[in-house]
């Protein structure tokens, strides 16, 4: 179900801060024409801890109503505590959502006893496949292998995507679970080639959503085994990627998939809108990508 390149959607909002539905919609087009393999909504880069329970469901409505079952959409429902990661994605199922991504808790850290416990329970409520999600830089505490491990025997949680960073984490899960109905997926742009050389099934890729082809072609040539080519397109994200560092999340994605022809708008206050110096560094990065398309 989530084998390639599933873009880590932005969510698109008006100026005065409400759910862009229209844009939504280009949006979710603009990837499915690219030749994504799924949608992944309401994560990091969607600014799931911004949006209210509201927000999020009329989000989801209207990207479900829109991809029509053309690709799987995996729906964020994590939160702090468990009832409320229950309730949210009991919500999201009477949506039609096809999988459910739970983050690990934040602002607490609690101990991986605790954290399995919290999959479990949250696990037990639903019938939908559960992907658990791991971030440390985000929420304090990383998924140990051997809870992954442990995990992985529950019947519907089917997989995990990790953002560390850290290459090492991801092969010691692919090696904890090595299953074939449990799969590893990377959440950092940069390791997408080196994950399914190491025997992932794809990645959920924010850079996707400004330069959605390169991403798609990462995968496709390394099917193919062109691994020169899936070398070349891994390396043109690195430009993209890298001018995250100039603000806040996901003011210079947004900004980028803005000037790329998708009018996402700004975030999500509290975070502010990309301009001075880092939009002029936003602007260098795209000439690098609008040469080579011209070129």
């Amino acid at each position: 179900m989530c084998n390639g390149i599933i873009p880590a959607m932005v969510t698109p909002l008006t100026n005065d801060q409400a759910i862009n539905e229209s844009v939504t919609r280009q949006l979710v087009n603009k990837l499915i024409e690219a030749n994504v393999n799924g949608l992944f909504i309401l994560g990091t880069n969607g600014e799931f801890h911004l949006l209210n329970k509201n927000e999020k469901i009329q989000l989801a409505k209207i990207v479900m109503d829109e991809v029509g079952g053309r690709v799987p959409v995996i729906v964020g429902t994590g939160g702090n505590s468990t009832a409320e990661v229950i309730e949210l994605s009991q919500e999201m199922e009477g949506v039609g959502a096809d999988a459910l991504s739970v983050i690990t808790p934040f602002f607490i850290t609690p101990t991986q006893e605790e954290v399995i416990t919290h999959y479990k329970t949250i696990a037990k409520s639903s019938s939908l496949p559960i992907i658990l999600y791991n971030i440390p830089s985000k929420t304090g505490m990383n998924l140990e292998p051997a809870t992954v491990e442990t995990l992985a025997k529950e019947t519907n949680i089917v997989g995990i995507k990790d953002s560390s960073g850290n290459f090492d984490n991801i092969k010691a899960y692919i090696q904890a679970t090595n299953r074939e109905d449990f799969f590893v997926m990377c959440g950092t742009d940069s390791l997408i080639l080196k994950t399914l050389e190491a025997g992932g099934v794809g990645a959920v890729a924010a850079t996707a959503n400004a330069v959605p082809e390169i991403v798609v072609s990462i995968y496709q040539n390394w099917l193919n085994n062109n691994l020169q080519m899936a070398e070349e397109a891994q390396r043109k994200l690195g430009p993209l990627r890298s001018s995250f560092q100039y603000g806040t999340i996901p003011s210079v994605l947004k900004k980028t998939v803005e000037m790329r022809g998708i009018p996402v708008g700004p975030p999500k206050l509290p975070v502010s809108e990309a301009s001075g110096e880092t939009l002029e560094k936003i602007k260098e990065v795209l000439k690098l990508y609008e040469e080579e398309e011209s070129g």
